[in-house]
């Protein structure tokens, strides 16, 4: 076995191999930019190696620099994480050169399957059901738009080197062809290094389920289920889970034999993931190949029991696979919902910052029986980095049953603290809850049909409603009882803490009676229903655990005047808890609104920007692209919300700007 191994990569997925690596007894080396000269990643490591500034560009992707960092630490083996490197055949040939094993499949297989072109054609001859589309080069727009038309819209205009959601745009129409392809060709170059662009027939409605292969050296190849990632935005996953709920036990067999019959015809070792689209009927399309471990790798490992890192080390190392394809099972359910660095109240746009607190859920078994899983590469103080991906940490639970999964998710998702940045787990918590995710009835178009004016929050059932503002009643009387107590009165002379309150929930009213006792609260509403009460919350505490009627409510809490900001299940509440009197006062109190900021185009996430496409005095449309700003490696296109005239421009081409910046103004 390895004594040494090289991470060529960053982050959580750094993290990830290190644990695996060190539960083998293999040091490990990372490498790091600038930017990454105190990641969690360099801290977990044996050794670490600098390699350049910030931008990947000149740091993780620059083949030259790992392999120096190779030579200077004598890692026997380099594994490639996900992204940046993993899948660049030149680096895998570079490594084989050099006499260093490349944790991962042959160089070859990397080549046939990278190209998504070559890929699909490759997958044909190899018995693969594929979807139909045009797989030469095109030259421009123009080619684009008269390809599109012949395969029929809508379309999906595809990086041929692309991954990750990069270089993909979806066109309904000849416009959003022209300008798609010019996006994904911008993109493609600088994400992959390479611009090369083909266009395929887009399945409506249709899931994106894939397929976990692994293969050794000794020709066994098998598949470990499937993994279901239809919550996507942009192309981009954001919730993951294993199995799917809409396979059935012959097409699960169907789609894991077709996705080692194309391991098999490039000769593939190593874990790689097969990607099929499937439709209402269970059709099911080849996507492409990632030869690679993938980011949503947590879910196949707890439900099958396999450490896929492990094994692909020891796959390297020219051992068999220890087990066969009748040992593969399916043991419950597993989700996983990716932390991403983003402000889902802005249309999910990349933010950056400080950590100004970071507390995951404790890992490990749950009260309930299931399993808290947190990868991640990030720590409280930490910064988040405009320049790389933003994923900073990958939420997984299990459950005996889909269900179980999910409240295990529920509750791990209000339990994780996050401050500083914006970020999306009000939204994966919104996702848990949606009618339509809990019966399985999902789609890649599920975030754009669900939420197609972005995520504004969202409304709890009135049934918790009732038990956030019991439990909200019954802490705001613990709080009142210590704020007398160090008011600084003689006890005899001590204010009394009554027993009747109002509480206003985002709008809702409540009034309530609470009737306490060494064991919790009474709190009755004045309908006649009670709620019990019972939780050893303390003013000042960031998380409140509760029990109410005996089931779990987990909730952020921070102090707002006369009562909380409480935040649960996707919902953001203010919670002011008053008198009767103070309630009654509280409503002649006028309401300040917001500054208008509709004549103004503001930057909605730092980034740089990369085109105006407007002049002064021009006249804009409703939907016209006014300019591109680039973040986190993807470019994103500022459209007009309205009809209206430029009245100035208050920046250029190549200039950063912060969140709000004023880009230009309207008359």
């Amino acid at each position: 076995m390895f004594k040494k191994i090289l991470i060529a990569n960053r982050g959580e997925i750094a993290c990830r191999v290190i644990k695996s690596a060190r539960k083998m007894g293999i040091k490990t080396v990372a490498v790091y930019s600038d930017a990454d000269r105190n990641a969690l990643h360099v801290r977990m490591a044996d050794e670490a190696v600098h390699i350049g500034p910030s931008p990947a560009a000149q740091s993780y992707i620059v083949i030259d620099k790992i392999m120096a960092a190779i030579k200077a630490t004598g890692a026997e083996a380099v594994h490639p994480g996900y992204g940046f490197l993993s899948e660049n055949m030149h680096f895998a040939a570079e490594l084989e050169k050099a006499g260093v094993v490349f944790i991962g499949p042959p160089s070859p297989a990397i080549e046939a399957m990278g190209d998504k072109i070559t890929s699909k054609k490759i997958a044909r001859e190899a018995g693969v059901s594929t979807v139909p589309g045009y797989m030469g080069l095109i030259a421009d727009a123009e080619e684009a738009v008269k390809i599109a038309r012949e395969v029929g819209y809508p379309v999906m205009i595809k990086a041929s080197a692309g991954g990750g959601g990069k270089g993909m745009r979806i066109a309904w129409s000849d416009d959003e062809a022209r300008e798609g392809f010019q996006s994904s060709k911008n993109e493609a170059a600088a994400s992959f290094g390479d611009d090369r662009i083909f266009i395929e027939k887009f399945v409506t409605q249709p899931r994106h389920i894939e397929i976990q292969v692994l293969a050794d050296k000794h020709g066994n190849c098998l598949y470990l289920n499937e993994r279901e990632c239809s919550i996507q935005r942009r192309n981009q996953k954001v919730i993951e889970e294993a199995p799917s709920s809409f396979l059935d036990p012959a097409t699960r067999k169907a789609m894991g034999e077709q996705a080692c019959a194309l391991a098999r015809a490039v000769g593939y070792t190593s874990a790689g993931t097969v990607e099929f689209i499937v439709d209402a009927q269970r059709n099911f399309y080849f996507l492409e190949m990632n030869t690679r471990l993938q980011v949503e790798h947590p879910v196949t490992e707890l439900i099958t029991g396999v450490d896929l890192v492990e094994q692909m080390i020891r796959v390297a190392n020219g051992e068999p696979l220890p087990f066969t394809q009748a040992d593969v099972k399916i043991n419950g359910w597993a989700m996983e919902s990716r932390l991403y660095a983003e402000d889902p109240y802005r249309k999910f746009l990349p933010s950056i910052g400080r950590l100004t607190r970071y507390r995951p859920p404790v890992e490990g078994s749950t009260a309930s029986g299931g399993i808290v899983r947190n990868d991640t590469g990030v720590y409280e103080g930490g910064e988040i980095s405009m320049y790389y991906d933003p994923m900073i940490a990958k939420l997984c639970t299990w459950g005996p049953t889909r269900d179980a999964a999910i409240e295990e998710m529920r509750l791990a998702l209000d339990t994780f603290e996050v401050e500083g940045i914006g970020h999306n787990l009000p939204f994966c918590a919104a996702v848990m809850d949606h009618p339509r995710f809990v019966s399985g009835d999902i789609s890649t178009a599920f975030i754009a049909e669900e939420y197609p004016e972005g995520f504004q929050g969202t409304t709890l059932a009135p049934d918790l409603m009732r038990r956030v503002a019991a439990a909200a009643a019954a802490m705001n009387r613990v709080a009142e009882i210590r704020r007398t107590r160090i008011s600084g009165t003689m006890d005899n002379h001590r204010r009394k803490v009554g027993d009747d309150w109002v509480v206003a929930l985002n709008g809702d009213t409540f009034r309530v009676a609470i009737a306490a006792d060494p064991e919790g609260s009474t709190v009755t509403f004045d309908d006649g229903t009670a709620h019990r009460v019972t939780s050893d919350w303390t003013p000042g505490q960031h998380l409140a655990r509760v029990m109410v009627d005996g089931r779990p409510l987990v909730m952020k809490v921070a102090k707002i005047p006369m009562g909380f900001r409480l935040r649960l299940r996707g919902a953001d509440l203010k919670c002011h808890i008053q008198t009767p009197r103070q309630a009654q006062l509280a409503e002649l109190m006028p309401e300040k609104l917001p500054p208008d900021t509709s004549k103004y185009l503001l930057c909605p996430m730092p980034g740089l920007v990369v085109k105006i496409a407007v002049e002064v005095g021009q006249e804009v449309q409703e939907g016209q692209a006014l300019a591109t700003v680039e973040a986190m490696k993807m470019e994103n296109i500022l459209k007009a919300e309205r009809t209206g005239v430029v009245k100035a421009i208050r920046t250029s081409a190549g200039q950063s700007l912060k969140v709000d910046d004023v880009i230009m103004e309207f008359e």
